[in-house]
């Protein structure tokens, strides 16, 4: 209450922990929905701006730093992470290898993900786009525009009439 932010439980992951210690920071009115999930280990750190909705099922994993503008949605089970599992060593067990990361990934504000959108390490989605369901997001999409597929590509320019 004190962030103005509502939660509908079950929320999973270690969501006080990372607030406790600062290192998911949640602007004011940040809705999540049921079995939204949020990992953020050791020195990791996830923001997200005010006013931006998690729908059911929305995961949301830090190895080191994934933000998420002001007024975003991201609809059912979208999968946000800055993260990639290791699997170059032939002598251990997937799971057991850890992540690696490309860098920071973000989401510039008033952003909507259809669902079961995919956004991947190290990449930006510039403000005010719209990112078509079931696609996978590999490379940076630039401001003002309308993406789709797996890898997601631009379809055309969200164009507004009275922006100069």
């Amino acid at each position: 209450m004190r962030r103005q932010c509502f939660a509908r439980w079950p929320l999973h992951g270690n969501v006080l922990e990372a607030l406790r210690e600062r290192r998911l920071e949640l602007g004011p009115h940040v809705l999540f929905e049921p079995d939204v999930w949020i990992t953020a280990p050791g020195d990791a750190r996830i923001r997200i701006g005010e006013g931006s909705f998690l729908n059911i099922g929305v995961m949301v994993a830090a190895v080191a730093l994934v933000e998420i503008g002001a007024h975003c949605m991201l609809a059912n089970h979208c999968f946000v992470s800055d993260g990639d599992h290791r699997y170059d060593d032939p002598g251990r067990p997937v799971p057991w290898q850890g992540f690696t990361t490309k860098g920071p990934t973000r989401i510039g504000d008033n952003v909507w993900c259809g669902a079961n959108v995919v956004v991947t390490s190290g990449v930006t989605v510039g403000e005010r786009c719209v990112i078509g369901a079931n696609s996978v997001v590999t490379r940076d999409i630039p401001a003002f525009s309308i993406a789709a597929g797996a890898p997601a590509r631009v379809i055309r320019r969200v164009e507004y009439p009275d922006r100069g």
